[in-house]
């Protein structure tokens, strides 16, 4: 069984940092495409930005230059750096796992930008 787990979510203040986590297991992970997506409310989910397993990244032309993706495959984990946190980066950020006809979503992580 697929599962994704993310952390590092909370309450910043404008221009602050933090790093997400999305650890996986029961997949082969260094195979797989992964992603960071958001969705602030009221709003549709929105990709943030996508790793290939070859180390590929695309970004969202919002957050190209303050955020930043990595990955470790020892640690089966997809990191997201961000920096110059802005209130409208306020969302529940999901991690999303793809690889073959796969695709797996985890929970979701709430990052608050707010003074």
């Amino acid at each position: 069984q697929v599962q994704l787990v993310e952390s590092g979510g909370g309450l910043v203040q404008p221009g602050g940092s933090l790093r997400l986590s999305c650890a996986a297991s029961g997949i082969i992970f260094r195979f797989s495409t992964m992603g960071w997506y958001r969705q602030a409310p009221g709003k549709q989910r929105e990709l943030v930005v996508t790793i290939t397993n070859n180390g590929s990244t695309n970004y969202a032309d919002s957050v190209r230059g303050r955020f930043t993706i990595s990955r470790d495959n020892a640690k089966n984990t997809v990191y997201l750096q961000m920096n110059g946190l802005k209130p409208e980066d306020t969302a529940v950020y999901y991690c999303r796992l793809r690889v073959g006809a796969g695709n797996y979503w985890g929970q979701g992580t709430q990052v608050t930008v707010s003074s």
